[in-house]
């Protein structure tokens, strides 16, 4: 076993020194035991990163309300500084208040995907515990701030836009922290399902955001900001206190040697097999890696390396390009990435603008899109995983989500049954793909003739695709906006429709190709 390092975090040296003390003959596997505290707190630390994404999306049914034709809510004290501003709030009180809203949208989604880039070559070159505690801290303090614009009776634009565009460059340092942090614990096996379910952490936390920012909403909406900023410091303490980024921290042997996995060009997957057991003897932490790099989430992830050799150069931008697959699937998750936001931002104003409604029960059914999110992630990666057709899968769930847009648009307001029920399809759909598509490109490029024994080739692809979908996903709320403002919320719909068939479009020669080999596997049979 390898010596524990000087800087261990302190929450863990009191665990141990307690278990040691009060159980001094347990037999304890501390790798395993670990690893599950691994998952949980990453788990958290990831809920958190969406929870203070959300509150935005349902606040903006208050922002933007007439207050001529409203009364106070029951025992609301209206006095000097709230009188004209009780329920709407300067600028957003202007008929041009959902594209400015859209602007707020935008400021957080384009400073996302421009500081991706960015927090990722930190993230491999600095302390992952400290990384996490900072950008958990300082996302939480600028989702409070937006917050206290309401008891300081902010009412700047550019105060909004400044605040939204600094928590979008905090907010990048969730997914690179997190996935690197699990690809240093765990090693290549069978786990698809474990981090299926992992991966729920992006929909619990977008859930979780809509409640409790539907709770004070109608009352002070500054505390839906605020209640989950606060939270999410808090938890950034927790992280401080107990993450060990690498089991060399704490004295564990990492799961597999610092090696890398050798690629037989000979056994591909594309031919339906692969390598023998002796080539599966180098590391496949990578493999596992780049399957992790990808959010359902909205973004670009990359990691730090683990004392690995030196294999080939790494591949520029142009090499990266010409790898086949590269480019469709940057464009397909372009696409698929600007209807999952689109409905992450807008959704809870939809909801109450086309029905009757309240901001806080349209807040509580948006969630129900997220419920369908997690269930449709895990399907997902499922069917991939039994079929071995990454692409087929995500083009018949992308097919499937364009008539389900259609309905949800003309009869998803007659009933609430009908809205929930289309609301949860919808989500398994929208996002089923969204959180496939990454992985199935990573599962690709793993395997693909093409890399030979360049290990570097990896990450810069995920730029790539990950950074493509990163600006899809900041142009549809975007969009959203501005087309809901000119021409109503049923061509907002034929947006994400267009978006969904260009995405399924943009797939289908990898379609094609996973067709081809499933039949060249069935003559083999």
């Amino acid at each position: 076993m390898t010596g524990p390092s000087r800087d261990q975090p302190w929450g863990l040296l009191v665990i141990e020194y307690i278990v040691s003390k009060c159980c001094p003959r347990c037999r304890v596997n501390r790798m395993v035991w670990h690893q599950g505290g691994i998952l949980a707190l990453t788990y958290l630390a990831y809920t958190c990163y969406h929870m203070t994404r959300k509150p935005i999306s349902v606040v903006k049914n208050v922002l933007s309300l007439n207050c001529s034709t409203l009364s106070p809510p029951p025992n609301f004290l209206i006095n000097n500084t709230n009188r004209d501003t009780w329920c709407d709030w300067a600028p957003f009180d202007t008929a041009d208040a959902p594209a400015l809203l859209g602007m707020l949208d935008s400021a957080f989604l384009f400073a996302y995907a421009a500081a991706m880039f960015l927090s990722g070559f930190i993230a491999e070159r600095v302390n992952l515990r400290y990384f996490l505690t900072f950008g958990m801290l300082a996302s939480g303090i600028s989702c409070y701030l937006f917050g206290i614009a309401r008891p300081y009776n902010i009412h700047s634009l550019w105060y909004f836009i400044l605040v939204q565009a600094i928590g979008g460059i905090f907010q990048t340092s969730g997914w690179p922290g997190v996935v690197t942090v699990v690809g240093n614990w765990f090693g290549k096996g069978k786990k698809g399902l474990i981090f299926g379910i992992w991966n729920s952490h992006t929909s619990l936390g977008n859930i979780l955001g809509s409640l409790i920012a539907a709770e004070f909403v109608e009352s002070d909406w500054g505390l839906s900001f605020m209640v989950p900023g606060g939270t999410m410091g808090l938890a950034g303490f927790v992280i401080f206190l107990f993450l060990a980024p690498n089991p060399i921290d704490i004295g564990c042997i990492p799961p597999v040697p610092p090696r890398y996995r050798k690629f037989d060009a000979a056994n591909s997957s594309d031919e339906g097999s692969g390598t023998d057991d002796g080539e599966n003897t180098y590391n496949d932490v990578e493999d596992d890696r780049a399957s992790l790099r990808s959010e359902t989430s909205p973004i670009l992830s990359r990691h730090r390396h683990v004392q690995e050799p030196h294999k080939g150069n790494a591949i520029g931008f142009w090499g990266a390009m010409t790898i086949p697959g590269v480019i469709e699937y940057s464009l397909s998750l372009f696409f698929a990435k600007l209807v999952s936001y689109t409905f992450l931002y807008w959704l809870p104003l939809y909801i109450a603008a086309s029905t009757t409604y309240s901001a806080t029960l349209s807040a509580d059914i948006s969630t129900l899109f997220d419920v369908g999110g997690i269930a449709g992630a895990i399907a997902a990666g499922v069917l991939s995983d039994y079929s071995g057709m990454n692409a087929l899968t995500c083009a018949v769930m992308l097919g499937f989500a364009v008539p389900m847009l259609f309905l949800y648009d003309y009869i998803g307001s007659t009933a609430l049954g009908t809205n929930i029920v289309l609301l949860l399809i919808a989500g398994l759909l929208v996002n089923g793909p969204y959180a496939l598509i990454t992985t199935a490109v990573s599962a690709e490029l793993g395997t693909h003739p093409s890399l030979g024994d360049n290990s570097k080739a990896l990450a810069t692809v995920t730029a790539i695709i990950d950074g493509t979908g990163s600006i899809g996903a900041a142009v549809g709320p975007l969009l959203a906006g501005l087309v809901s403002r000119w021409a109503g919320w049923h061509n907002v719909f034929y947006m994400l429709m267009i978006a969904d068939m260009l995405a399924l479009l943009l797939l289908s020669r990898l379609v094609y190709k996973d067709i081809q080999v499933y039949r060249r596997r069935r003559r083999t049979v």
